[in-house]
């Protein structure tokens, strides 16, 4: 059988042929496209003439072809659906990337030719965004260590082949602990407090592992979505310490050293690039440039954001007439919701089935704001049956992409919640945008409806907002194509899109009742807004731990971080020193199961969402302030943010849209840290 990455797919928007792909077909295809990149490459570097623009960026986009379609596929399902030889498969493989990718960064003539151009930019008489990616490409270059001498270059090598094996190793790890520390309750009593279909997912969970009883599997994130209904404290503990433990309990799955292997070379490999550390190293190519800017908004908000969150916990141990705990926070806060707001986020549920969400609520808003639709392909051949895919095209029958959803969690599907491209969109190569968001919403048994919880729902319209920026981006080169955008804006469009969740033309449209047909009461809205500031110090505090946590470990210097030998330690002291270290309110991530920051492609820029919601809150306001939820509003939002990709600087783009610099204003008034 021809190996079926060695040529485009044939099927509509070029989605792969999950049906044809078997396992022998990932090595073939991965070591002939990194061949033929290699001889693309040569054939660009060994030509005699001069550089140009035509002779060096435009074959340097078109190359690689090959391997970039193993690689989307192999990547998205070594997440979203891994096996034993896919996790096998990638720990071999990630050297040798590495390897390749400096082959290609590292290369003196390559560096030579970008070099030649960029010192040349004005001479060039090239359009913006060709400027602009000359410009990207000698920085990034430039930053990895295109510049440094051969003995350098080769420690780098060596660096980044280690932290690729090492990065691998950490998820591999953490997908196995996680799924083997899933709370198994055999007395039905425990799980008091519950809705029918979450009961009946843990029963699912249960079932598929050949166990009696219910499984409460873990999700990515410290806290657990059931820990606000459970009504017995002590599987509420149970959970909790399960969640806390991953990756830290010894055996063959824990991440301590992991931690500490990583951070070292990190470390090691920025002083050899010329830089104190890795943050540094990092955020001199993000929007925010230095760590100290970044540490900077981190701790203006960590003592208010800690004193917030110091009152919360005195109104939930007035109630409870205890201390409380981690695992009581979010049982008792709720109980303080309903009281003060008379907001239950479990009778809301019932209002949130997921086929309404979706379709009368995401893509509702999506249709509104930007005139296009959405329609069902069940012919197509998708990775798991539980994936869907659905058309998109322009109201006037212009196609747009194809969007995949993958709803449920499963044990092959590592944690939290993401948005991947297998195609990007781009003139050059002519590619249509095909991207996916991926979910770990509880399946329940057949013929159960899928209810979800406000965070759940809050969660698919954010990640829906990353699938329109790679869907709408419409630019020329690959390089810019879809969400390739600096890390501390990517988060952007995506934090914008929740908005629509509780605007009330879109709520109406999708709270409906499963059972009733009711509508969700008008007046469930309004508390529910009115209670949007409340718990915002626990949720700020919480966020800013697991951001303060990841700058703490990457802006020490090799000799700081050689001084670490305890984890845990190191995590207390972190947090003590910005006063952020209330037991009872745990950082959203844990070093050893904080996979964002240690095999997620976040390092040292996990403080990117709150980065990215100082431009989100600004922008809501803009929408709030113009008539809202209108195809005008969609078109400027569209046209001036979402459609440019990455192929100009994402400040700019924000101020061509909103008229002026970010404002913070808003974000201090949203969580109420003003």
């Amino acid at each position: 059988m021809t190996n079926p990455f060695f040529s485009a797919s044939e099927l509509p928007f070029e989605l792969p042929p999950f049906a044809d792909i078997r396992d022998e077909h990932y090595l073939e295809a991965f070591e002939r496209g990194m061949a033929e990149q290699l001889d693309e490459l040569e054939a660009i570097v060994s030509q005699p003439e001069p550089a140009s623009f035509e002779n060096t960026m435009i074959p340097l986009e078109r190359s690689g072809q090959l391997l970039e379609r193993v690689a989307t596929v192999f990547f998205a399902l070594a997440s979203a659906d891994s096996t034993d030889f896919i996790n096998e498969l990638e720990e071999e493989l990630a050297p040798r990337l590495a390897d390749h990718a400096d082959a290609i960064r590292l290369d003196p003539r390559l560096f030579a030719r970008i070099e030649s151009l960029h010192s040349r930019l004005d001479d060039l008489a090239l359009d913006a965004e060709s400027r602009y990616l000359v410009e990207r490409y000698y920085i990034e270059f430039t930053v990895a260590g295109a510049g440094l001498d051969e003995a350098d270059k080769t420690a780098l090598r060596e660096y980044n082949q280690r932290l690729s094996t090492l990065s691998t190793r950490f998820e591999k790890n953490l997908l196995a602990d996680t799924n083997d520390l899933a709370v198994h309750v055999t007395d039905i009593a425990e799980l008091d407090g519950l809705g029918a279909g979450e009961i009946s997912a843990a029963a699912e969970a249960a079932r598929e592992r050949g166990l009696d009883g219910h499984l409460v599997t873990l999700v990515l994130p410290t806290g657990h979505p059931y820990l606000s209904r459970l009504t017995r404290r002590g599987v509420r503990e149970r959970i909790m310490t399960a969640s806390r433990s991953r990756g830290s309990r010894g055996g063959g799955w824990d991440n301590r050293e992991l931690v500490l292997d990583i951070a070292r070379v990190r470390a090691e490999r920025a002083r050899l690039l010329g830089f104190d550390s890795h943050a540094a190293w990092v955020i001199a190519d993000e929007t925010a440039k230095t760590p100290e800017t970044v540490w900077d908004l981190l701790s203006r908000l960590a003592e208010p954001a800690a004193r917030n969150a110091r009152e919360e916990q005195r109104d939930l141990e007035a109630l409870a007439g205890y201390p409380v705990e981690a695992h009581d926070w979010a049982y008792l806060s709720e109980k303080v919701r309903s009281a003060r707001f008379e907001v239950d986020e479990a009778a809301l549920s019932p209002y949130f089935e997921a086929e309404r969400v979706l379709r009368d609520g995401v893509f509702f808003a999506a249709t509104e704001l930007y005139g296009i639709t959405f329609t069902e392909r069940t012919d197509l051949p998708l990775y798991h049956p539980d994936v869907r895919a659905f058309e998109v095209r322009e109201n006037d029958g212009t196609a747009v992409g194809l969007f995949l959803l993958d709803l449920y969690t499963r044990d092959s599907k590592r944690g939290g919640a993401w948005m991947n491209s297998l195609s990007s969109a781009s003139r050059l190569l002519g590619h249509p945008a095909v991207v996916t968001n991926t979910l770990n919403v509880p399946k329940p048994a057949a013929g159960e409806p899928t209810l979800l919880t406000l965070d759940e729902v809050e969660t698919l319209f954010h990640e829906f907002g990353h699938a329109l920026h790679g869907l709408f981006a419409r630019v020329e080169y690959p390089k810019f194509a879809g969400t390739n955008t600096y890390r501390d804006f990517v988060e952007f469009p995506s934090q914008v899109n929740e908005m629509w969740m509780l605007w009330p033309e879109v709520l109406e449209n999708y709270a409906i009742h499963h059972e009733t047909g009711e509508r969700m009461p008008l007046e469930a809205l309004h508390k529910l807004q009115a209670s949007a500031e409340f718990n915002q110090g626990f949720s700020t505090s919480e966020y800013l731990a697991a951001a303060i946590l990841d700058q703490a470990w990457h802006r020490l210097s090799p000799a700081e971080i050689a001084d670490v030998t305890d984890v845990a330690a190191f995590e207390s002291a972190a947090l003590a020193d910005a006063g952020l270290d209330n037991p009872a309110v745990p950082t959203r991530y844990g070093s050893t199961y904080f996979a964002h920051v240690f095999s997620g492609g976040y390092d040292a820029g996990y403080y990117s969402y709150i980065w990215s919601e100082v431009l989100d809150a600004d922008t809501v306001e803009w929408f709030r302030d113009n008539g809202g939820l209108t195809l005008e509003n969609g078109k400027r939002f569209r046209e001036r943010l979402l459609a440019v990709g990455g192929s100009r600087d994402p400040l700019e783009a924000f101020r061509d849209f909103r008229g002026r610099d970010a404002d913070i204003a808003p974000l201090l008034r949203r969580r109420a840290l003003d």
